[in-house]
């Protein structure tokens, strides 16, 4: 792999980890503790959303997050030539 294309390869990478912290950090932190009261006006279940983001849904957004990174980690890895067999 040439010094160009390793540097993109590492570029796009971080890229991605970046966005997906992004992500983890909005539904965790910003859903589960800043935006909880106006999101405890909804209910789902019987259980106010507030809630449900800051004891559930975080913990599924980052089990989301965990697959959609190893998927896109794999395309990325195949088009750069450095996957695994």
């Amino acid at each position: 792999m040439s010094e160009k294309s390793r540097e993109e390869y590492w570029r796009r990478n971080i890229k991605l980890v970046v966005q997906c912290l992004i992500v983890w950090f909005v539904v965790s932190f910003g859903f589960g503790i800043l935006l909880v009261h106006p999101l405890n006006a909804i209910s789902i279940g019987g259980y106010k959303l507030g809630f449900w983001f800051s004891q559930q849904g975080a913990i599924y957004v980052f089990v989301a997050l965990i697959f959609f990174y190893s998927n896109r980690m794999e395309k990325l890895d195949k088009e750069f030539g450095v996957e695994e067999d």
